[in-house]
């Protein structure tokens, strides 16, 4: 049964392609469509623009691309390395032509955030970022800006995701979480800076300890440094139910000095016993040292229901990261 409100099921967003609502130069991909929402596949044109910018009410992104705002264009068919503190804009292979009754949001894949790839999508249009107004008709393009890693991406890497709703937003229930610091072995890793290029498509290719620093609690607390990127776990299993998809609440600047996540869609199935799992938390701190403490909150999960229902769980389609604990991203082999 379909509801009247509630985010669009793997299922409805088959019905959706069929439908036209979604579209692409190129066949979608079976491992694209996950539980409640789709991956993004990037282009073959990388912008290297000189500074980020929204277009506005009325404008199309690629009205804006003209010499004054692109520094150089980058063909991204054989691959092509985007470098730390550079800001990158490319359109991605789907376009929406969405109904009236629907609308979405957009958040970047978990692998892109655990490796400190910023990453926003726009719209024409657009006045705010990673917003997908009430039946759009038009191109998505995907801003990109590693912030410690070099990466290596290419034509059809998939960085960013897109959730569909059916109505407006009606938050079920929120579930608090709190920072692990007691864990036996590293509580955390720390980015290193000035590492090595990250290939986005490699999987398990890395060495960990080339691009992470193993931290440890003194006292049950560490130390934000600032302009750092960190990895932690919550401290709480998160259990996303068959019928409800959920997003980590963006940053609440009262909880202190630091950005708690970057990619925050959790799919229905996530955690689901015996696959027991943890959030990962992608942690930048801001302007001042930090101190954090074992048990201390920092954020919340907001759930949301369905619209309908899915034909496959996460979990049930591969994912790098059910039942995870502290885990860095997909593209590192285990910590030893």
């Amino acid at each position: 049964m379909t509801n009247t409100h509630g985010v669009l099921s793997d299922s409805e967003l088959k019905r959706g392609i069929g439908h036209g609502w979604v579209r692409a130069g190129a066949p979608f991909l079976d491992e694209q469509i996950q539980p409640a929402s789709l991956d993004l596949r990037l282009g073959a044109t990388a912008y290297r623009l000189r500074a980020s910018f929204l277009p506005g009410a009325g404008a199309k992104v690629a009205d804006r691309l003209d010499d004054e705002l692109v520094m150089h264009r980058v063909d991204l068919r054989q691959g092509a390395v985007l470098e730390t503190g550079c800001v990158y804009l490319v359109q991605v292979q789907e376009e929406l032509a969405l109904p009236p009754h629907l609308h979405g949001a957009a958040n970047p894949k978990s692998s892109t955030g655990r490796v400190d790839v910023f990453t926003r999508l726009i719209t024409d249009g657009a006045q705010s970022f990673d917003a997908i107004p009430a039946g759009y008709h038009g191109p998505m393009w995907a801003e990109i800006s590693p912030c410690t890693f070099s990466v290596l991406v290419r034509e059809g890497t998939r960085l960013s995701q897109v959730r569909l709703r059916r109505g407006a937003p009606r938050p079920k229930r929120e579930i608090d979480f709190t920072m692990e610091l007691s864990l036996d072995g590293p509580v955390g890793f720390r980015a290193k800076r000035h590492s090595g290029v990250i290939d986005l498509d490699r999987i398990a290719g890395y060495d960990p300890r080339d691009f992470w620093e193993p931290m440890e609690a003194r006292r049950g607390q560490v130390v934000l440094e600032p302009g750092q990127f960190y990895i932690f776990a919550s401290k709480e299993n998160v259990l996303i139910p068959a019928d409800e998809a959920a997003e980590m609440a963006p940053i609440r600047p009262e909880l202190g000095e630091f950005r708690a996540h970057y990619a925050g869609f959790f799919d229905p199935g996530f955690g689901v016993a015996p696959y027991e799992g943890r959030a990962v938390l992608e942690v930048r701190s801001r302007d001042v040292p930090f101190i954090v403490e074992d048990g201390q909150p920092v954020g919340k999960l907001v759930f949301e229901p369905l619209s309908g229902p899915v034909d496959r769980l996460y979990g049930e389609i591969g994912s790098s990261y059910q039942g995870q604990g502290l885990k860095l991203s997909k593209h590192f082999a285990p910590w030893r």
